[in-house]
């Protein structure tokens, strides 16, 4: 991919990189946390007979955020998987227009995500989880970021994708896109 030319373009480039690189070591943190909680609590029980009451709560809130920001670097890295077998057939311009299609209905289903998850997120301030009471809100908040994310991306994925037209760099074959 070429490097944007302007200044504020590589300015926000940079930023959004920093960012993402942030969500991956949160990402990172929240295993070696979720990893400390399991073993310990596992060591515990078969060695003192006890063990760490809210590790099992906790951990369980910490694979959903995880899996929910994992899924938001996996589709910046273009990571998702994807049938293509039929796409690959077709000219530029109808792998171009697969590919708006694609977006388009990717977006619909990203912003359904997100608004069902702040639906649930409200509904749900007030339930406690039975351990640790926190709310329950934390759960649908995951799927709420991880929603709000998606589109943020394939918004931008849409917009480089019309922009370019159909030969433009985003349509390149010899690129790892979602569509090759």
């Amino acid at each position: 991919m070429s490097e944007p030319r302007s200044p504020q373009t590589r300015q926000l480039r940079r930023a959004v990189d920093l960012g993402f690189r942030g969500i991956e070591l949160l990402l990172v943190g929240l295993l070696g946390v979720m990893v400390v909680l399991v073993f310990g609590n596992v060591v515990m029980r078969y060695v003192f007979d006890s063990g760490i009451t809210i590790a099992d709560e906790m951990s369980r809130l910490l694979f959903v955020w995880i899996t929910f920001l994992g899924a938001i670097t996996v589709m910046r890295q273009k990571g998702h998987l994807g049938v293509d077998m039929f796409v690959v057939a077709l000219p530029r311009a109808g792998r171009w227009l697969c590919r708006i299609v694609a977006d388009l209905l990717s977006l619909a289903c990203a912003v359904l995500l997100a608004v069902g998850a702040y639906d649930q997120t409200l509904l749900n301030l007030g339930n406690l989880l039975p351990v640790s009471e926190l709310s329950t809100a934390y759960v649908y908040a995951a799927a709420m970021v991880s929603g709000v994310g998606l589109t943020l991306l394939i918004l931008g994925d849409l917009i480089e994708v019309i922009l370019g037209g159909p030969g433009g760099p985003a349509m390149d074959p010899n690129v790892a896109e979602g569509v090759s």
